[in-house]
């Protein structure tokens, strides 16, 4: 996701009161999103993987479900989807949205791009190529196609901005948690992985590996 936000353990329990809150709002209000699934951008697709049910919202429940699809403990997932709704979830919904704006909205999640990125998605979310062949150009030293996960520390450094440096820990737990699912067993994270992460459809694989693992024991 766009960034992961660092809270007291404090606050992350209060919000997990209000995730519950806010998983029964979903269940007896609908709401209408707009999204334009035929065109949406690749940061939208990269979020859409979350909206399990696809109406546009991303309430914490899908979230965590979603995570943990992907093969995170349900621990991390629950952690992760408080965090997510309670940073995200002001920054992405419309005025009009019902409180306690908790849901991150697919439409609007280029608003939670955070700085110290690479670069390769664009202010509206839309992928930029050029940036995205820099992270290989610039730092993948021992294979053209892959990061191993020195190079990945070296690109996170290069890519800090020294006036946010609130987006630094941010840009580090997305990158962290990117090689711990998508590398290989040799360690080199592949630059069809990569690209795979700002589409969001490397999700899907992973979701499909360990639904297969599942199914096959």
């Amino acid at each position: 996701m766009a960034s992961l936000q660092r809270l007291p353990a404090a606050a992350v329990t209060a919000l997990l009161f209000l995730w519950v809150f806010s998983c029964k709002l979903t269940i007896s209000e609908h709401v209408e999103a707009s999204i334009d699934f035929a065109n949406m951008t690749a940061l939208q697709k990269h979020a859409e993987f979350f909206d399990r049910n696809k109406d546009g919202i991303i309430t914490a429940s899908e979230i965590f479900e979603g995570f943990v699809a992907i093969g995170c403990d349900a621990e991390f997932a629950r952690a992760t989807a408080a965090s997510l709704s309670a940073g995200l979830g002001p920054i992405t919904s419309p005025v009009d949205a019902p409180l306690p704006h908790l849901s991150i909205y697919v439409e609007y999640v280029h608003r939670a791009m955070h700085g110290s990125d690479t670069g390769a998605y664009d202010a509206k979310g839309r992928f930029v190529p050029e940036k995205f062949e820099e992270i290989f150009t610039k730092h993948a030293k021992i294979s053209p196609d892959a990061l191993t996960s020195m190079e990945v520390q070296e690109m996170i450094l290069a890519n800090r901005d020294p006036l946010d440096p609130q987006s630094w820990s941010a840009s580090e737990r997305e990158w962290g948690l990117i090689y711990k699912l998508a590398s290989d067993k040799q360690g080199f994270l592949h630059k069809d992985s990569v690209r795979g992460i700002y589409d969001g459809s490397v999700f899907y694989k992973l979701e499909g590996q360990r639904t297969s693992s599942r199914s096959d024991m």
